[in-house]
């Protein structure tokens, strides 16, 4: 019998693209595929892409031209090449002389028809496949197959997205907002704790809009305690949260349930209101603040995440100071920034007032700087204190690492446990003092009993996936 065909998962970008990408990699297992971590053993190689932001799509066609290149040396039988590059630029990739050696282009989908695409390609009777391209309805992430640290998982709640920010493509790459069934929900956080998964982390394009689509109101907070009752989950996180305005409930389900932690991802991208009008954001800098403040308020000790955007067409450095200040003033215990990418095809695309490249860099790295100030002062002010420890894994060193309750895996700040624990594991710990950076502590396990992790299974292979 002729062995399966052999085949490595590259995956690029976002916790979103990365469901995607375990949903390809349960298909292909369910379908008695062969699955390498890396494609130096594979026979097959599937590259999900990214293309979301310049960097991101040259990242994308980068990787693209390094799996070609293998192709031409006989180390690969065939290239696939998925997700939201070829969802968004089918028909100029399709075109493009130096990608003609691509096997297939396969835009975003339930991917059911990927082992076919496989088998074609390594029994050599495989012509240029050309899927995708349209948009998909409400993803059903069932069937999938996990990768990296056993202590977390991704749970996709919704697809799509119905805001038109000025800046963002993601609503041409995934469409309108689209909420899978409570239901459904249930069900895959289920098969997510039977593999190990000890956090559900919620992901969206707009958590906050959940429900809204199929129940004319948003059910976030119904989602987030369905999700929390499931046997086996310890932490519940949400991701995404839009600002404006928050879903009856929320602040309850945050501050109460106590598998759900005190945390909050809200990107405001601006506080000034000529960019945040510039940018079509349908909130005002008065009520960003009002919506902040009454989470704090409201659930005592939240640690509250955002992102913004620096460099956008139009911002002044008035408002950029504004912005600043806000970012000292109002102290975020997680915060990430981005320079303004423009991207063809979104409504910012050749405005005027461009704000030259020096000083985008150099508005960037002031925020960053303010940041790293607040977050270095946060953490010395725990020096002493206990907090709940997940542990995701291991460092170079073979010390155990993880993360606290205000902190998302793989963005924010982590710890290193002094003594053993295993992935998976939760316990309170004492801080004992702070990294060099800053950014992340480290920590004692108060009581060594540790809480032991339920069994799971991982796909093998790097983390590249």
């Amino acid at each position: 019998m002729k062995p399966a065909p052999r085949v490595s998962l590259v995956h690029l970008g976002c916790s979103k693209n990365q469901v995607d990408s375990e949903v390809l990699l349960g298909r292909l297992a369910a379908d008695g595929l062969a699955l390498s971590g890396s494609p130096e053993q594979a026979d097959v190689a599937i590259l999900n892409t990214c293309a979301f932001i310049g960097p991101a799509r040259e990242e994308s066609m980068r990787a693209i031209r390094e799996l070609l290149d293998r192709k031409k040396r006989g180390e690969l039988q065939g290239v696939i090449v998925a997700g939201c590059l070829p969802q968004l630029y089918r028909p100029e990739l399709d075109a493009d002389p130096a990608l003609q050696q691509v096997d297939a282009f396969l835009g975003l989908s339930d991917y059911s028809g990927i082992s076919e695409v496989v088998r074609a390609i390594t029994d050599g009777r495989a012509a240029r496949a050309l899927t995708g391209g349209g948009i998909r309805g409400i993803p059903d992430d069932s069937v999938r197959l996990l990768t990296g640290p056993r202590s977390y998982a991704y749970l996709r709640i919704s697809e799509g997205c119905d805001h038109d920010c000025a800046f963002c493509i993601i609503p041409k790459i995934r469409g309108k907002h689209r909420s899978k069934p409570l239901e459904q929900l249930a069900r895959e956080a289920a098969g997510l704790a039977a593999q190990g998964a000890r956090e559900i982390v919620l992901v969206a394009e707009d958590s906050t809009w959940y429900g809204r689509d199929t129940e004319g109101v948003e059910r976030l907070p119904e989602a987030i305690a369905t999700v929390a009752d499931t046997p086996g989950v310890r932490w519940v996180r949400t991701m995404y949260a839009y600002p404006n305005g928050l879903p009856k409930g929320l602040t309850a389900v945050l501050r109460d349930h106590r598998n759900v932690v005190e945390y909050l991802d809200i990107p405001v991208q601006h506080i000034a209101g000529p960019v945040l009008k510039a940018m079509r954001r349908a909130s005002s800098g008065q009520k960003v603040r009002e919506t902040l403040e009454r989470l704090r308020s409201e659930v005592p000790g939240i640690a509250l995440r955002t992102t913004v955007i620096v460099g956008f067409p139009g911002e002044t450095e008035r408002d950029f100071e504004e912005l600043l200040e806000f970012v000292k003033s109002f102290r975020f215990e997680r915060l990430g920034a981005f320079r303004y990418s423009p991207e063809k095809g979104t409504a910012a695309f050749g405005l005027e007032g461009s704000v030259p490249q020096a000083e985008i860099d150099r508005r960037f790295d002031a925020v960053m700087r303010a940041q790293q100030a607040v977050v270095a002062e946060r953490n010395r002010s725990l020096v002493g204190s206990t907090v709940e420890v997940l542990v995701d894994g291991t460092n170079e060193r073979g010390d155990a690492v993880g993360r606290t309750r205000a902190d998302a895996p793989e963005i924010d700040c982590g710890v290193r446990v002094v003594g053993k624990a295993a992935p998976g594991q939760i316990f309170e710990a004492k801080v004992l003092s702070i990294e060099a950076d800053g950014y992340d502590l480290v920590v004692k396990p108060v009581n060594p009993r540790f809480e032991k992790p339920r069994a799971g299974v991982r796909a093998s292979g790097d983390g590249a996936c």
